[in-house]
């Protein structure tokens, strides 16, 4: 071959790699010029619907197209509603605290009975003229009855939906400063079982106690303050050894026993204690120290306290969260009143309540279906 063409060869080999370094450099220039931003949809989708409230909401700032598909799989708890019920008539109100909206439903199966306790969208109701105990669903309109039962001043709590395997209701009054008695009922059941159980800790059973179930176990808060704890499984009563929250000396002026709730999150007891002229106090039982810590913070969980059940929540719209919400609106239906941790304030602003003044049976906490329209 003559050194003529042996040149023209080379010339061309080489016009051909400085081809392709040039289109792999383009290639790398284009993927370094890419931002996360242009991530597939379907990638994106996937991986913000993974992420948890507080990281969805972080990661919607990155830019608009991210700001869209974060809100579009966005999953935020739906809170409870308030349950008003009437003096008089078949007409009960729901409140929604987020949309600030009130829902009525007719529900005469609830006549003539006054409420016990919510949990997992069920009411746990009582007629006192003929002592029937019922459970009823208001949403569904479902109705489990249970044997009859005469409650005098004690209250009742149940561990689970009544269609769920395990549920137990609870309930305790004192037959003396020493000695209460625990009865027990299941959906199912013919007759409740009462049994007489010894204190070491002197515990007086009220309608103004607190009832939870936590960790498998039924926590009473007693009207002093006292914690008892009732294992529905082994069938054993305890008064526990931790002295009463401490709270200053003015909270406990008229109808102080009547402001004071309870709730549990992931397994802590919390109890909130108000004065009409002071800010509310919160307190979780340390479980391992066996003694009450006062909280300055929720770490964003929002409360939602009631006489006679409570409830608590994480994931909710951002303007809720480290704040505890009453069972009383204001101005004309359009907002609750609340207190808020962040900015150590009643909301709105002025709106401390003597909760000695309520009926205990006005209202109630519930938690509604998650598609509410399927109900109406």
């Amino acid at each position: 071959m003559s050194g003529k063409r042996k040149r023209k060869l080379k010339l061309l080999s080489d016009a051909i790699t400085d081809n392709r370094r040039t289109v792999a450099e383009v290639k790398s220039e284009n993927l370094e010029m890419q931002s996360w931003a242009d991530l597939p949809a379907e990638l994106l989708e996937s991986i913000l619907s993974r992420l948890i409230l507080a990281d969805n909401i972080r990661a919607s700032a990155v830019c608009r197209r991210w700001h869209s598909v974060a809100s579009d799989v966005r999953v935020v708890n739906q809170s409870p509603w308030l349950m008003y019920f009437p003096k008089f008539g078949d007409c009960y109100e729901f409140y929604d605290p987020v949309q600030r909206k009130t829902h009525t439903f007719e529900l005469p199966e609830l006549n003539g009975s006054r409420v016990c306790y919510t949990k997992d969208g069920w009411l746990l109701l009582y007629r006192p003229r003929t002592h029937r105990v019922f459970f009823f669903n208001p949403f569904t309109r479902e109705l489990i009855k249970l044997p009859r039962f005469e409650m005098t001043y004690q209250i009742v709590a149940f561990s689970c939906a009544p269609t769920s395997p395990g549920c137990v209701l609870f309930t305790v009054k004192h037959v003396s400063p020493t000695v209460v008695a625990i009865s027990t009922c299941y959906p199912g059941a013919t007759e409740w079982t009462t049994v007489n159980y010894q204190n070491r800790l002197p515990f007086v059973s009220s309608i103004w106690n607190k009832l939870v179930f936590c960790n498998g176990l039924f926590y009473c808060l007693s009207l002093t303050g006292w914690l008892g704890v009732f294992d529905p499984v082994e069938c054993t009563w305890s008064v526990l050894a931790v002295p009463p929250p401490k709270c200053p000396e003015n909270f406990f002026a008229k109808n102080w026993w009547k402001g004071k709730f309870m709730t549990e999150h992931e397994g802590d007891i919390l109890v909130i204690y108000t004065c009409c002229s002071e800010n509310p106090i919160i307190f979780k039982l340390d479980q391992t120290l066996m003694k009450w810590e006062e909280m300055t913070t929720l770490d964003g969980v929002t409360l939602f306290a009631s006489f006679l059940s409570s409830h608590s929540r994480t994931d909710l719209i951002g303007i809720m969260r480290n704040s505890v919400y009453f069972s009383k609106v204001r101005f004309y239906g359009k907002r609750c009143i609340s207190f808020s941790l962040d900015d150590y304030r009643y909301y709105p602003r002025k709106q401390c309540h003597d909760w000695g003044e309520q009926d205990p049976f006005e209202n109630i906490w519930i938690e509604p279906p998650k598609d509410f329209s399927a109900c109406m």
